[in-house]
């Protein structure tokens, strides 16, 4: 899919976060771990990865009641099987954690070999140690990876901190027979808005500190919840990286500014002052004053600072400060192919090695065709796209549809004239 443009488009008007990505995919497939009713709220059902999940898993057997209108899903999972599956090639990264809603019920699961974006060493090696630790046999098979065995509570030792392997052993814990204790989690907002689920249901979760979660597995399925999904902590950055670079009048709603501290004190130390109340973000042209935006450092890794799905924002805020900025990720520091990219609006204006870019600013924008790398990096593309002088052509934005709920509608609400072209 691409998107055509013709840029220095003036927005405004008011936009409302929806809810995680990265929280709502997880609890969709915790859902499986439950014998009655799941009702979800605040749920992104436009997301491109939660309809690829949702088509896969209804595959399996899972039945599912949406609202849109509301953001609400229902799900009910009566058995689980994979019989009828006729693709195991899903463009999700987190089809691991669809193994212990099968395990509970069967004792087996044939799981999709992890999709999602190419930004640098990603690999599942750390999910078969997690199900090997509770006592799975585990097979590499041409099509997917298979899990067979009764899940056995267990102590696992992350040898390095991973969103993904701590989210797998809470999911396996909680539903196998005995006490699991999990060492250096990674506990990042969205994996405690998963713990606060699993909770609901009836888990019992214990967490010590930021990084041990202790687990008393029920030997069986939970029971039915209903919940509310956190917002979008990278969308409510990139609304308000969007509305301060445009000049713009925009309010941003629905900002769990909780879980984004730090890369709000980063934006303050720019020199941008912005108003806010608990839940929302006003942003004027005054929230960056006659000084406007200064040149920044900023180091992008793991929770609770700037995490690394940030860093193109802070690259695109960075082609409007007044000098050079440097923004650097020791996380993912191959995650520079979409600033090549950018460097297109702005000739000779970013650097990029492994784990730095530079940017000297500030740049006005030139329209041009350009191919989106992953999730963030296109949003990025699209949000340059949108300023620019002339016209600008950005393909892969399907890219972008992964991760940002109702899109198209909710930059034609701001007033963003686009064509997006199948």
């Amino acid at each position: 899919m691409e998107l055509r443009i013709r840029g220095k488009q003036a927005i405004q008007g008011k936009v409302e976060c929806s809810g995680a990505k990265n929280s709502a995919t997880r609890i969709l497939a915790a859902a499986l771990l439950s014998q009655g009713r799941v009702h979800l709220r605040n749920f992104p059902l436009l997301l491109e990865d939660v309809q690829a999940k949702l088509a896969f898993m209804r595959e399996l057997g899972a039945e599912f009641t949406e609202w849109r209108d509301t953001s609400e899903l229902e799900i009910v999972t009566p058995s689980l099987a994979f019989d009828s599956i006729s693709d195991y090639k899903l463009p999700i990264r987190t089809t691991y954690l669809l193994a212990a809603g099968a395990l509970a019920r069967t004792g087996y699961a044939f799981v999709p070999y992890p999709g999602g974006c190419k930004i640098g060493s990603r690999g599942y090696d750390l999910h078969m140690m997690v199900w090997r630790k509770f006592g799975c046999d585990v097979v590499e098979e041409q099509e997917y990876i298979s899990v067979v065995g009764r899940l056995r509570g267990a102590t696992i030792d992350f040898p390095i901190s991973t969103v993904g392997g701590t989210e797998n052993a809470l999911l396996c814990a909680v539903v196998a027979d005995g006490e699991t204790t999990i060492r250096n989690a990674y506990v990042t907002p969205e994996v405690r808005d998963l713990i606060a689920f699993l909770l609901e249901m009836g888990a019992r979760i214990e967490l010590e500190g930021t990084s041990l979660i202790r687990v008393e597995g029920t030997d069986g399925l939970l029971h039915g919840a209903s919940y509310v999904i956190m917002p979008d902590r990278v969308e409510a950055l990139t609304w308000i990286i969007l509305g301060i670079v445009s000049g713009s009048v925009l309010q941003v709603s629905n900002v769990p500014f909780d879980s984004m501290q730090v890369p709000l004190i980063h934006l303050h130390e720019a020199g941008i002052d912005l108003y806010r109340n608990s839940g929302s973000v006003f942003i004027t042209p005054a929230c960056t004053g006659l000084p406007g935006i200064q040149p920044f450092e900023v180091a992008c890794g793991a929770h609770p600072g700037v995490v690394s799905d940030m860093q193109p924002f802070f690259a695109f805020l960075a082609l409007f400060g007044n000098g050079r900025s440097v923004i650097h990720d020791y996380r993912y520091p191959e995650r520079i192919a979409y600033a090549r990219q950018l460097e297109k609006f702005a000739p000779s204006k970013i650097s990029a090695i492994s784990g730095r870019i530079r940017v000297e600013g500030p740049v006005d924008l030139q329209g041009a065709d350009v191919c989106s790398t992953d999730l963030r990096g296109s949003m990025a593309l699209i949000m340059a796209a949108i300023l620019a002088e002339g016209e600008s052509c950005v393909h892969g934005v399907e890219l972008a549809l992964r991760g940002y709920n109702n899109l198209p509608c909710k930059l034609a609400s701001l007033g963003v004239t686009a064509e997006w072209i199948d």
